[in-house]
């Protein structure tokens, strides 16, 4: 079986500024990969690019088996990319914006509650949107993402805007993600986060480091 993400040589330039260089990367699926380095490092380029939001400038890859260019819609239909904006509906109520969610993809509507007890948002579940906090509305996309069951979860900054009870939140997504057998890259530049990872990498410059694995992973 092909591996999650295999990329080779993958450089992406905006006019003349390299964002990401020469970056070769293998993850297997399973794997969750922990992604650190500061802002502007390239994390978040190199998750668009992973989520086919953004083609190579130079370089190949692919994503579950398929082509990072030449089947982007394959790829599409088999991840879930949660970055900084949560693309909510603000005239819908949470539960309202999961149905959606539950219609457009063809998932379980009947996993709707389980994921909004998940997050914590039961008891608001039925109030619209544009009512929540900025944490409420991450804990929405965290919902939102899982009732799809991606194979592929790609995490850009997901603590971004939320407490420590909704950090938490997005940690147990992680490990029940992980639980499920799903691979799961995870960007971020908060050093009290990431314990689920099974991989390590850093990025700075654009550039991957050398990675590190916890100890007694193989």
């Amino acid at each position: 079986m092909a591996p999650a993400i295999q990329l080779s040589g993958v450089t992406r330039v905006f006019g003349v500024a390299p964002a990401l260089v020469r970056v070769d990367l293998r993850v297997e699926r399973g794997d969750v990969l922990l992604v650190r380095g500061p802002n502007g490092a390239g994390k978040s380029t190199l998750l668009r690019v992973m989520a086919t939001a953004l083609s190579p400038t130079y370089g190949s890859g692919s994503v579950l088996g398929f082509d990072l260019v030449r089947e982007r819609e394959e790829i599409r239909r088999r991840i879930e990319l949660l970055g900084h904006r949560t693309r909510l509906y603000e005239d819908l109520t949470g539960r309202e914006n999961l149905r959606f969610a539950a219609a457009l993809y063809a998932a379980d509507r009947g996993d709707i509650d389980a994921g909004l007890r998940r997050v914590g948002l039961a008891d608001v579940a039925d109030e619209r949107v544009r009512g929540y906090s900025q944490g409420m509305r991450q804990r929405v996309a965290v919902a939102r993402a899982l009732l799809r069951r991606p194979e592929l979860l790609l995490l850009d900054e997901p603590y971004a805007g939320l407490d420590e009870e909704g950090k938490d939140v997005v940690d147990g997504a992680i490990l029940a993600a992980r639980g499920e057998g799903r691979t799961v890259v995870l960007a971020t530049h908060d050093p009290a986060r990431g314990a689920a990872a099974t991989r390590t990498v850093f990025m700075d410059g654009g550039r991957l480091l050398p990675e590190l694995r916890p100890a007694g992973v193989p």
